[in-house]
């Protein structure tokens, strides 16, 4: 089987660039499942109701999200769709799932998404212990599970990625925006890569729009955010899983400009 993970869909313009790149990849690469993080696809925060529908308009298995969840209130109509998932760490009692299971040719794939504690300020709880959990609930139930891990700092990410070894299908990171290099297969058999990358506007700091990252770094001053123009890339990583043992043979970076 292949799987698919795409990076954070940055606005309108990433949204444009998915539905502009998928179907063709989908198809000469033979994808089976597809995850994609949307948490960014609205204005560079949250998701509403017609995003949502277009992105699984695209033959898009299941949506995670991240720190952004709650950007747009449209999210509580469709929060409770098994499609799309948020950060399991967030406290308890918060609507929606933080994982879901989902049947692919005969296999049972479960994704989990976890959000970060460093240098993200949001209120979440321990992620090694809550992906710990949901792990050893899920584990005799599935084929597969992969992670995509939503955070900020490497020195987060690569941990969790060693603590999980072998008992994880994958682990994916999201949230910086910037595709990393470290596309590997740890010692136990777990797929990693720090980050994915992001879909969305090419000349931009993270997707937005450069001259109001500059402003705000140059003279301190609040400036709101938007979304970049201009042309787009296309990132995120093909897993190539061995059908009879259910691990990654192979993870490959996705970048297409």
């Amino acid at each position: 089987m292949r799987i698919l993970a795409v990076g954070d869909i940055v606005g309108t313009a990433g949204v444009k660039e998915l539905k502009k790149l998928l179907p063709s990849l989908i198809e000469t690469e033979s994808i089976d499942f597809t995850i994609v993080n949307a948490e960014n696809s609205a204005d560079g925060f949250g998701i509403t109701q017609k995003i949502f529908d277009t992105i699984l308009s695209e033959r898009v298995n299941v949506i995670t999200m991240g720190n952004h969840t709650w950007g747009k209130k449209d999210i509580f109509k469709f929060i409770d769709d098994p499609r799309i998932i948020r950060p399991a760490n967030y406290p308890k009692g918060v609507v929606g799932k933080g994982y879901n299971i989902y049947n692919c040719k005969e296999k049972k794939i479960a994704v989990i998404n976890l959000l970060g504690r460093v240098d993200i300020n949001v209120l979440s709880e321990n992620p090694f212990i809550i992906a710990k959990d949901i792990v050893n609930k899920i584990k005799n139930d599935v084929d597969m599970i992969f992670i995509d891990f939503h955070a900020e700092a490497t020195g987060e990410k690569i941990p969790l990625a060693y603590y999980l070894d072998g008992q994880v299908t994958a682990i994916y990171g999201t949230h910086t925006h910037v595709q990393t290099a470290d596309e590997q297969i740890l010692p136990k058999g777990t797929a990693y890569i720090t980050d994915i990358g992001m879909t969305g506007p090419k000349h931009s700091a993270l997707g937005m729009d450069i001259n109001v990252a500059i402003k705000r770094m140059t003279t301190t001053l609040p400036e709101k955010y938007k979304v970049a123009e201009g042309e787009c890339v296309f990132n995120g990583v093909i897993f190539e899983v061995d059908d009879k043992t259910s691990k990654v043979k192979k993870i490959r970076r996705i970048y297409i400009d």
